[in-house]
């Protein structure tokens, strides 16, 4: 069937039998790290079989210095499997400072990706009033992209649609209702709706975290569901004390399935959401980490869960908790009851895994990426470089890391893989930090089927 048809595959079970990834692009900055040099797109040779295994092979630099890339999305994805007159050429790496989109073109020559065009943050906010660009997901043909600020930085922010050649539509939104932040969104097409999270105004977290402004209600903790056709929200939970800095948001990759997660980072819980037998949509926490006391800290220290990932066969939902230096895999085959059926350390502040395969890590585990078959976990260490400098200040010296993860998808498991590790300590022009990834084919966090 894919070979008639556009990008992407015909269903999740389609994705996992896929070949095995060979590549993978991953962010990497120098905003923030005192070295005045442009953040690049890192290529990394993930095939065991090239002798370049486990190594930056090509970096793309991008046109100015201080973007602050940080999350990337296609230009299409599996949404548009049916329209022969698409394809997954295009990387879209928007520069959270700066508001410039960078259009990267990855199919010419996908070990070396080049610059196709800019759409300027200044552009951005003359004609839609937006800044601090955050999620991109693909919608058919066309694209939007969820914003955390107004052009002055102050919250709600809103969505910014663009059309397949990246001209500016406008804004995708009709409204944003009482929505008081922007952060993620995911939406399922089948049921109408999309799930949108809450971090902060552009202005509150740029500058660094202060747990005082939580305190002061200048952080989310409420999650937002909209009518997606007529894109606007339909109705916003308040997650209260259990849904600190509600972060990521996931569906099932079954389009048929309205569950979904949220992953709330200061409280360090999992947040659960479905569609009940009456219609109506429900929340629960099914996942709670524990604060651990720390001889340094004030207070005792949360995990700081900034991201989570479902398996392609909705089987296993991953987390990080930065803090604490730990990546967990759950098997969450009934969603109401997730399963802890893995754990490994890799950095972190409470010393459990300093060094991993011989280098030392600032940082812990923060962005992850996960094969479509599930067994490989790519992990890296940065936050966003303020949060960086605050937390763990050694990683302006070392830098950030790339680690490998082996997961067994089959009974449940985790354990590091000794053979890889990408140390971004070690870059040409001095130590940079690596952030989200994505492979050419597609991945675990972009994918949405209609």
């Amino acid at each position: 069937m894919s070979e008639c048809c556009g990008p992407g595959y015909a269903s999740p079970a389609e994705a996992i039998q896929s070949p095995r990834e060979e590549l993978l692009y991953t962010i990497a900055i120098y905003t923030g790290t005192g070295i005045q040099k442009p953040d690049y797109l890192a290529t990394v040779d993930v095939d065991p079989q090239s002798p370049t295994y486990s190594q930056v092979i090509h970096r793309l630099e991008m046109p100015g210095i201080g973007d602050e890339l940080h999350h990337m999305g296609w230009n299409a994805c599996s949404s548009c499997h049916d329209d022969s007159s698409m394809a997954r050429k295009y990387l879209i790496l928007p520069g959270v400072r700066s508001n410039n989109l960078h259009i990267v073109d990855t199919a010419t020559d996908p070990r070396a990706p080049r610059l196709h065009k800019v759409i300027e943050g200044a552009e951005i906010k003359a004609k839609a009033d937006l800044s601090g660009p955050h999620t991109v997901h693909c919608l058919g043909s066309e694209i939007i992209i969820s914003f955390l600020g107004n052009a002055k930085g102050e919250a709600p922010g809103g969505y910014l649609h663009l059309d397949k050649d990246f001209n500016i539509v406008g804004r995708w939104e009709n409204s944003m209702g009482d929505i008081k932040f922007g952060y993620d969104f995911w939406y399922q097409p089948r049921h109408n709706i999309m799930v949108s999270s809450e971090w902060a105004a552009p202005n509150t977290f740029m500058p660094g975290f202060d747990l005082e402004e939580v305190g002061h209600l200048k952080y989310g903790r409420e999650l937002h569901f909209w009518d997606f056709e007529k894109r606007e929200p339909i109705e916003s939970f308040y997650l209260g004390e259990d849904g600190l800095l509600p972060l990521e948001v996931k569906f099932h990759h079954d389009p048929d399935s309205t569950h979904g997660f949220c992953g709330a980072a200061l409280s360090s819980n999992v947040i659960h959401w479905w569609k009940g037998d009456d219609d109506k949509w429900q929340w629960e926490k099914i996942i709670d980490v524990e604060n651990e006391m720390h001889p340094e800290w004030p207070i005792p220290l949360p995990g700081v869960m900034s991201a989570i990932l479902i398996s392609m066969d909705d089987k296993y939902l991953y987390l990080n908790n930065w803090l604490h230096g730990d990546m967990r895999q759950y098997d969450i085959t009934d969603p109401h009851n997730p399963v802890l059926t893995g754990q490994v350390y890799m950095g972190g502040l409470l010393g459990k895994a300093p060094k991993v395969n011989g280098v030392e890590v600032a940082g812990g585990p923060q962005m992850f990426q996960l094969s479509l078959d599930g067994r490989r976990l790519y992990v890296t260490t940065s936050l966003f470089s303020t949060w960086d400098n605050q937390f763990y200040p050694e990683i302006r010296t070392k830098g950030g890391v790339m680690v490998m993860i082996d997961c067994d998808p089959e009974n449940g498991g985790m354990s590091i893989n000794p053979d890889f590790l990408v140390d971004f300590g070690q870059e040409p022009n001095g130590p940079s930090r690596c952030h989200e990834s994505r492979y050419p084919g597609g991945d675990c966090t972009s994918d949405i089927w209609l």
